[in-house]
């Protein structure tokens, strides 16, 4: 049986992002845009915590979908003074993004997430391996 060629693609993908994150946990790679995260494992739930200094609630985004949490992040220019000038101005209108694919399947449900001091916080929890999982179809 032949191979589908976009499996070979998805899994050099994987290879690649995860040489990626390797680099960025080490300190070595920082993306220019992307948000540093740490993802912990807790053995019932997975738990991201990402640092976004300067962002407020509103302008943070989190969308789950296919074992993929998309956190986007947009800051607009603040509205600036009639009376006053910049000197320097280095804060300006800014996104940031990031992709975490998880290893294993969450309960959607109960995902919680909370900022405080400029750190996101998010609570995935693992899917039991029950009667109380949940088979998703594929359309």
């Amino acid at each position: 049986m032949r191979r589908n060629p976009f499996d070979e693609i998805e899994e050099m993908l994987d290879r690649v992002s995860s040489q990626v994150e390797e680099g960025m946990t080490a300190g070595g790679l920082q993306v220019p845009g992307s948000v540093p995260v740490d993802v912990a494992d807790t053995g019932e739930e997975f738990v991201v915590t990402a640092d976004l200094p300067g962002y407020e609630t509103d302008d943070i985004e989190l969308t789950l979908a296919d074992g993929t949490l998309r956190l986007e992040a947009a800051r607009t220019d603040e509205v600036e003074d009639a009376e006053s000038r910049y000197i320097r101005r280095e804060r300006t209108e800014t996104t940031a993004s990031r992709r975490i694919r998880l290893p294993e399947p969450v309960d959607e449900e109960g995902v919680a997430a909370g900022f405080e001091n400029g750190v996101l916080t998010v609570h995935l929890p693992k899917v039991s391996e029950g009667e109380d999982s949940k088979r998703i179809d594929i359309e």
